[in-house]
């Protein structure tokens, strides 16, 4: 099965993607004039200001959603084995990713805007690639084919965000806790169970309440923290530096010839912890409520730099700066060692320990502890994303059966696949915590990749409402308004959401509680 799973992995992550990634980044990038740094100012004031009702999040709620499932593994084990098998330069990559991801971000996250929908179910705001593939091309011949297409995604969503991208999270979370405090692996699953049993049955509301005060607070901990790390250990900052750019492009000798893995790695996991083009972003997207696409698109897009450019950044120059790393050939720990920063001990593995290691530099035996209340928060709150993300799609995949509250019919088809989904979220971290980190992070980017695949060829082709989007609403705020939509006259057909939305009648707004 092992053999397997790795041959899987190498067709869905082979150079074709980590190549369509950067081109759609600079293609995007391009189009948008930069929309990723023009518009930077913008995205500050939308993240702290905006509108929320009974039925959307505010825009800051749908920032920290997006955040629960972007921060998590991928920003301290994902930077840690980027840096193992691509050496320091994969760092490089990874801002590179994030640089040019920000741009996909908000295509797909603007996409999701205009294409979301209410829930006839719950009245919560509901979209991602799934609804915005199958509503977009429905007055065209092509209908039949997105359709299936928008299909093909939830249900690759669901597999992905049900079974195997869960199991990453609770390998690290278990993996470190066992390491600080020599918990059991199993005694780390019952308990993550519970809790998040407990949370997935309250829905989007409940979720974005829980998101917004957990995942600012413990990023903000965490960036400082590491940050004191590199504070202390300064002289070494200007070598680490010219350490990463020199062998991000094969200019030091002795990862000149890890080059290609630099950036298979570093675009890899860059992908793995900011999500830009995976598909998952637009799906908090959609639950916020705002007068227009284009703010949640620039807000998400600012998403993906705190997650790389100051998170994954943290944990990189963490890790690097003290010397808490070992560079492996072959992309395996099995491989030879072509370098060593000199700080690990000969039976550290690959993953939360480099970290772990760095912090106990500066404070011996409490870089163990801090790591893993670190993940706990991290990882928990990207699997609550997870399943927020799988319940969206089976609701697309439902259809009308979605309609009937599985609450109080629990025969029905839709409740029943609900509690199965439920089940599998559930049976999934408890795999991870008690499964090898090999084989977690093998099934993290299968689903990874699959949703990428799908998403990307798909908003490449989709692209150009967003645009419009974008263009309307900067004319809107060079003219000095607070921009509002109208599909209709941009010629945006389908966005029905929007076509019954009149601002000044929706008397349910309400200002921000961040605004």
């Amino acid at each position: 099965m092992s053999e397997f799973l790795d041959a899987v992995n190498s067709y869905v992550w082979s150079n074709a993607l980590v190549y369509l990634c950067l081109a759609t980044g600079i293609y995007f990038s391009v189009r948008s004039r930069l929309v990723q740094v023009r518009q930077v100012p913008e995205m500050i004031r939308l993240m702290l200001r905006g509108e929320k009702s009974p039925s959307g999040v505010s825009s800051f709620q749908a920032l920290t959603m997006s955040l629960a499932g972007r921060v998590g593994t991928g920003n301290i084990a994902g930077v840690a084995t980027a840096i193992a098998f691509g050496g320091p330069g994969a760092l490089f990559w990874m801002w590179m990713m994030a640089f040019l991801g920000a741009s996909t971000s908000f295509v797909e996250c603007t996409l999701g805007q205009i294409y979301k929908t209410r829930d006839r179910l719950t009245g919560e705001y509901r979209g991602g690639p799934a609804y915005y593939f199958s509503k977009a091309f429905e007055h065209t011949a092509a209908r039949p084919f997105f359709k299936l297409y928008g299909l093909l995604f939830a249900a690759v969503t669901i597999l992905a965000c049900g079974l195997l991208l869960p199991s990453v999270q609770s390998n690290s979370m278990a993996s470190a806790m066992n390491s600080a405090w020599g918990f059991s692996k199993w005694w780390v699953a019952v308990g993550t169970v519970i809790v998040l049993g407990f949370v997935i049955i309250g829905g989007v509301k409940r979720i974005a309440a829980f998101a917004s005060i957990v995942v600012p607070f413990m990023a903000v901990v965490y960036i400082v923290l590491a940050l004191v790390i590199v504070v202390v250990n300064i002289d070494a900052l200007p070598g680490v530096i010219q350490l990463v750019f020199s062998s991000a492009f094969g200019l030091d000798s002795t990862f000149g010839a890890i080059l290609g893995s630099a950036v298979m790695w570093g675009v890899k996991r860059g992908v793995y912890s900011n999500e830009a083009g995976q598909g998952t972003g637009p799906h908090a997207a959609a639950a916020a409520e705002v007068s227009h696409p284009a703010k949640q698109g620039l807000v998400q897009a600012f998403a993906v730099y705190v997650d790389t450019l100051f998170i994954c950044s943290a944990t990189g120059f963490l890790i690097l700066s003290t010397g808490a790393y070992r560079v492996f050939e072959g992309e395996s720990e099995s491989g030879a060692v072509l370098s060593e920063g000199g700080l690990l001990a000969t039976t550290v593995e690959v993953g939360p320990a480099y970290a772990q290691a760095g912090f106990d530099s500066l404070w011996n035996g409490a870089g163990s502890t801090f790591i893993a209340v670190s993940l706990a928060f991290f990882c928990f709150t990207t699997i609550v994303a997870y399943y927020y993300m799988a319940e969206t799609n089976l609701r697309f995949m439902l259809g009308r059966f979605a309609t009937i509250d599985v609450r109080f019919l629990p025969g029905t088809i839709g409740a029943t696949l609900t509690m199965l989904l439920q089940a599998l979220i559930l049976v999934s971290v408890v795999m991870g915590c008690v499964s090898t980190a090999t084989e977690a992070w093998v099934l993290g980017d299968i689903g990874v990749g699959l949703m990428a695949w799908l998403n990307i060829i798909g908003i490449l082709i989709l692209q150009k409402p967003a645009y419009k989007a974008l263009w309307d609403y900067e004319k809107q705020k060079k003219a000095g308004l607070d921009p509002v939509f109208d599909p209709v006259a941009l010629g945006i057909k389908n966005a029905t959401f929007w076509e019954n939305y009149d601002p000044k009648a929706s008397h349910e707004l309400q200002p921000s509680a961040r605004g």
